[in-house]
């Protein structure tokens, strides 16, 4: 391990820099902070080498102290620590020479990757930096005047990188072959995706490129397998809603809708349910548009347009596999609609999401898709609507008075105040930390299925549902009042909402 000893140095009191390599094969990881003594603290895997730790003392030329952690712990430790030890930003900030491509590194862990390919290097920067922050998509952008990359943190995007415009087809280029595409076709769309472990964090990236004027337009749609494990008790669901959710599970048929716009955390509320629902005395079956996270235990099927296979065709084939839970990605049109209505009655329970506003609006979405009252009636358990809002730094947020015409909004007492976004470097100067859930839910009961059968409006069905539960709005007001989101933030749901109430 000489080798080691020149690379390690002591970036920081309590960091030292130590190879990525090096770290994973010998089981140990900076954990960024000092023991009573001061000595840097260095997390242990349980099988770690320990004779490792005299050549990183040696190294280090100081005293250190140890952590032992359970394996999971240090694998999280490990990506945590080098995704952000300014790998990426050296690669994002640096010079890039794009004469020599150089082949695809063989690793499958981009941390571990000593490829000095400038595009490779690049992509894997680029990569690293977005698991790191929390992105959810890498736009890569040509135009004219450059290649832009912009990227989506909790659902607002910002410019992280420009570059010139020669650079746009080398990247573009590598990226098609890291997901298998065709790269000599750009004149039509084309979907793929790259599997990819960042320090034992498991990735699937989709990769969805669109021709353009400037060139080819591509979107990595970063999805970390871990979400799929979360539980219906992490949702942060409201007590009433997390009871209507439940009990609509609890159902031995009929339907459940989750309904909002592209991205509002639909998708993960169903993979909840799943997971709630997955006890192995079920039967689960799912069609989707794509597989967002495997879950075992479940058998889930891809619909595939080019061979005929949509979602009523995939269905319909499901329904003959003997299924207890059923799950469509998404009810696009009135064919999907009424095989899924038909799987309610025949003693199924039907899991689906619809794009409308609210929950109201999903009952007048199926009449617009030709199902019938009655049957809406009698199949529907459950709606739920919901959003994303981002929350307020914790360290940098200030309070506020709103102007006369936000409280007016808002509904706020005469003289509020109120909480705003400032932005410092704990936050990346956005003042927003993260996102938490906004819900609403109708709950089908007797009078709502009679004003259902009678073909009543939608408010009539509001104003029984949400005479005594809280609606996206009012979900929204409460989280400005307790200072976890700032006016602006609960305004874009207000104002998407229309209706007042």
């Amino acid at each position: 391990m000489s080798d080691v000893a020149e690379d390690v140095a002591v970036a920081a009191p309590f960091a030292p820099v130590i190879p990525y390599a090096f770290a994973k094969r010998a089981g140990l990881v900076p954990l960024g902070t000092a023991d009573a003594h001061g000595r840097p603290l260095i997390g242990l895997r349980p099988d770690a080498d320990r004779s490792a730790l005299v050549e990183l003392r040696r190294a280090m030329g100081r005293a250190i102290a140890v952590e032992p952690l359970a394996a999971d712990r240090f694998e999280q430790a490990l990506s945590d620590h080098y995704a952000i030890d300014g790998q990426a930003a050296a690669l994002l900030g640096g010079a890039i020479g794009l004469d020599d491509l150089g082949e695809l590194p063989s690793s499958e862990d981009l941390l571990d990757s000593a490829d000095d390919a400038p595009a490779i290097r690049l992509i894997n920067g680029i990569i690293a930096d977005a698991v790191r922050q929390g992105v959810s998509d890498i736009h890569v952008e040509p135009f004219e005047t450059g290649l832009v990359v912009r990227m989506r943190i909790d659902g607002v995007l910002s410019e992280r990188l420009r570059l010139p415009a020669a650079v746009a087809p080398v990247v573009v280029s590598r990226i098609k072959v890291m997901s298998r595409l065709d790269i000599a076709e750009r004149r039509l769309p084309q979907d793929g995706r790259i599997g990819l472990s960042i320090g034992g964090r498991l990735l699937d990236v989709r990769v969805s490129t669109l021709p353009g004027r400037a060139g080819e337009r591509v979107v990595l749609r970063i999805l970390d397998k871990e979400a799929a494990g979360i539980d219906t008790d992490q949702l942060g669901m409201p007590p009433a809603v997390d009871r209507a959710f439940r009990a609509a599970l609890a159902e031995p048929n009929g339907i459940m809708l989750v309904t909002g716009p592209t991205g509002a955390g639909k998708t993960t509320t169903l993979y909840a349910a799943l997971r709630s629902l997955n006890d192995g005395s079920r039967n689960i079956l799912t069609v989707e548009d794509p597989i967002e996270y495997a879950v075992d235990g479940v058998g889930q099927t891809q619909v595939n347009p080019k061979v005929g296979l949509d979602f009523a065709a995939g269905l319909r084939a499901i329904l003959r596999q003997d299924p207890d839970v059923v799950m469509v990605g998404e009810i696009r049109d009135g064919e999907t609609a009424q095989i899924a209505t038909q799987a309610s009655l025949t003693g199924h329970l039907v899991l689906s999401t619809l794009h409308t506003n609210d929950a109201v609006g999903a009952i007048t979405r199926l009449r617009d898709m030709k199902v019938e009252p009655f049957l809406i009636a009698s199949t529907l358990r459950a709606v739920i609507a919901q959003r994303l809002v981002r929350r307020l730094c914790p360290v940098c947020s200030i309070a506020d008075t709103p102007s006369p015409a936000v409280r007016a909004a808002l509904k706020l007492k005469r003289d509020p105040t109120v909480r705003v976004a400032r932005g410092c470097e704990a936050c990346g100067h956005i003042g927003y930390r993260g996102r938490i859930g906004l819900f609403e839910v109708i709950r089908i009961d007797d009078t709502i299925r009679a004003i259902i059968n009678d073909d009543g409006d939608e408010a009539a069905i509001a104003k029984h549902a949400f005479a005594t539960a809280d609606t996206l709005a009012k979900a929204a007001r409460r989280l400005v009042r307790e200072g976890v989101t700032s006016p602006d933030e609960a305004l874009r749901i207000i104002r998407g909402d229309g209706a007042d109430d």
